[in-house]
């Protein structure tokens, strides 16, 4: 039997001696700032290629500013967005999980189980966006959330993660993990 909760959405706990599943709380990217100005790139090249077309002086040809502004966004807005693009965070009921790479892709993990300590960084800007960095610092490793929105929320939804795992790992290993209708284990 599980325990009534008085959130509703909120995942229930687990029945003692019942596999836990993996359930996913949140996703997410660095935040999106950091793009502003790829965003200024991409308008000021439309500008200038919507000015200059069919104005260019007599050696330049209008294919030559086309290729120019299409080789400017591409280094400038396409690469920068599809990087923001392949970093994900993912935080689950067991683990945390970083992810990053557009070809090769990289991952690591942490787990709540095994508990780690948190600091949250926020500058002056990424106060102002709400933003932060987070850095949890396992046992046997660091794994830093950078520029994540949100962040004292993450912070907080992170505490409890670990809270809850550490709180069902400890009531699992103790025994109190029977079946229904077993007698209590004795003490």
């Amino acid at each position: 039997m599980t325990q009534p909760t008085a959130y509703p959405g909120r995942p229930v706990t687990p029945a003692p001696g019942g596999a836990a599943p993996e359930l996913r709380v949140a996703r997410l990217r660095p935040h999106a700032r950091r793009l502003f100005w790829c965003a200024l790139v991409l308008i000021a090249v439309t500008g200038a290629v919507g000015y200059f077309w069919g104005n260019l002086p007599a050696p330049f040809e209008d294919w030559m500013l086309g290729a120019g502004a299409a080789l400017a966004v591409a280094l400038l807005v396409v690469v920068p967005y599809v990087r923001w693009l392949s970093h994900t965070y993912t935080i689950t009921t067991r683990r945390v999980i970083e992810q990053s790479g557009v070809f090769g892709r990289r991952r690591s993990e942490l787990s709540h189980a095994r508990g780690y300590a948190i600091s949250e960084r926020r500058g002056p800007l990424q106060r102002l966006w709400g933003a932060g960095t987070l850095t949890l610092t396992g046992a046997d490793r660091t794994l830093r959330l950078a520029n994540i929105p949100a962040a004292r929320l993450v912070h907080e939804t992170l505490a409890d993660q670990v809270e809850v795992s550490q709180i069902l790992a400890h009531r699992d290993s103790r025994g109190l993990g029977g079946r229904p209708g077993d007698p209590p284990p004795l003490s």
